[in-house]
């Protein structure tokens, strides 16, 4: 009988993966279907590059007057930013004065955060791996969910006034916060291959909203053993055929950079407060800490009604 290479089992070991993964996901997906018809279509289609630029044109709402009030990233202007994202898809250049990172900084070493997107694993970041022994299990992120917005600096980057006029000139004058999060990645040795397979550590594109931009801000010093985030530039605008057709948003990154070029990749090290916005249909990941835990913030912007039901990669159980 014929035995199949090495590399078909390997790729049907790959398939079988991404299907269970996305089984798992299913009671999400009923569940935002049944909060939010509107969401099956989008989720469908906004990964087609035409149906993304007929949605741009038919709904685009013409930008209002800029928003008021002094902003905390001195010297950069709107007009440049939105000129990189529509370029490369990705702007960095931000950076946080010292007072606000060092200030999330501090909350988020002392308030407890949950440990792989579940509510049952609750620990402090300093003390990672006694969680990890005491859980009997590795720890690869750590969310704060709801708690983010107890921190006064989250909340003040959050309504910063350029954060706000750079969405509404990319995305349209109907661009709102749809998210804003502050999460851990931690180094780890006993992560199994399906922790590392998550979509996440992967090259993958975000599929929230019809248009979405990103805000990113490195919390901790990051360099290339802390797990630096990866933006392909050019990817958002310009997508693989098989990339569209596909439900699967995660891919090799062979199979990424083969198409885009490697010199497309940009990693996004730099110290703590330095910060990046993308446009997330692009492809991006977030690398995996091997020497020093990452401590990283997001606020997100959307053109569509945000979900209140739950909070980033927070999933719907069964």
């Amino acid at each position: 009988m014929h035995n199949p290479p090495a590399d078909d089992l390997e790729s049907i070991a790959r398939r079988g993966g991404r299907l269970k993964r996305m089984a798992v996901r299913i009671p999400t997906y009923l569940t935002d279907v049944r909060e939010n018809p509107a969401w099956l279509p989008m989720f469908l289609l906004a990964r087609t590059m035409p149906f993304r630029r007929l949605h741009w044109f038919a709904t685009r709402q013409q930008v209002a007057r800029p928003g008021a009030g002094a902003s905390m990233f001195s010297g950069i202007e709107c007009d440049g930013v939105v000129h990189a994202l529509q370029t490369d898809g990705l702007f960095a250049g931000l950076m946080l004065p010292e007072s606000i990172h060092r200030d999330i900084a501090e909350f988020a070493r002392t308030t407890g955060c949950f440990g792989n997107f579940d509510r049952k694993l609750e620990f402090l970041a300093p003390e990672h791996a006694a969680a990890e022994a005491r859980f009997g299990r590795s720890l690869l992120s750590g969310h704060f969910y709801e708690r983010s917005l107890d921190c006064d600096a989250v909340l003040a980057v959050q309504r910063d006034p350029l954060l706000g006029d750079v969405a509404r000139h990319y995305l349209g004058g109907q661009a709102q916060v749809i998210t804003t999060r502050i999460w851990w990645s931690f180094p780890t040795k006993s992560a199994s291959e399906a922790d590392l397979s998550r979509a996440s550590f992967k090259y993958h594109f975000d599929l929230d909203d019809w248009r979405m931009l990103k805000f990113f801000f490195n919390l901790v010093d990051v360099d290339e053993g802390t797990g630096p985030h990866v933006f392909i530039k050019g990817s958002h605008r310009r997508r693989r055929v098989k990339h569209q057709l596909t439900l699967l948003v995660g891919h090799p990154a062979e199979e990424v950079l083969g198409f885009y070029g490697e010199e497309s990749a940009a990693t996004l090290t730099g110290k703590a407060g330095f910060g990046f916005v993308e446009d997330p249909f692009g492809f991006h990941m977030g690398t995996v800490p091997m020497q020093k835990p990452r401590l990283m913030m997001e606020v997100g912007f959307g053109v569509s009604k945000p979900s209140r039901r739950r909070f980033h990669g927070e999933p719907v159980l069964r």
